[in-house]
């Protein structure tokens, strides 16, 4: 009888760059109802090892490697940021994911691109809660008195 046994390592960096258009722009509280658009591009290497039992060979390790794999992909996302408290903003942004290419260079489909998630599916979603505090470069100017 055979019995497998898997392992899969990932390591790598992404970085996403681009543009959000707010539609609250003349809150006083600052809060935030946003549409943007995103670039995301991750450089990473990959690693799987199968290690089998076989009764006539004893354990056999089969390795696949990717090295230095680019992937990049595009984003849609829109969000909230809501001021609670003094300097405390809470907020999310939801993302919606596409169009990724990867370069592979081995023989290893790649199976997780960091920054956008698993490469069994064309589109992806991602959902992050944010917690900001604003702290103050500046005063803002006060309102001049009116004399009656």
């Amino acid at each position: 009888f055979d019995r497998e046994q898997e392992h899969y390592d990932n390591d790598g960096s992404y970085f996403r760059a681009g543009i959000d258009v707010n539609f609250l722009t003349k809150d006083e509280e600052k809060n935030v109802f946003f549409i943007g658009g995103r670039y995301g591009r991750s450089v990473f290497s990959e690693k799987l090892d199968i290690t089998t039992a076989d009764p006539l060979w004893g354990l056999i390790t089969r390795s696949s490697a990717n090295n230095h794999i680019q992937g990049r992909w595009f984003e849609l996302t829109t969000g909230i940021r809501v001021r609670m408290w003094k300097i405390i903003w809470m907020g999310y942004t939801a993302r919606f994911k596409f169009g990724l290419k990867t370069n592979e260079n081995g023989d290893l489909l790649p199976h997780d691109v960091p920054g956008y998630g698993r490469t069994d599916k064309e589109t992806a979603w991602g959902f992050n809660y944010q917690i900001f505090v604003r702290f103050p470069v500046r005063r803002q100017p006060k309102a001049p008195i009116v004399a009656p």
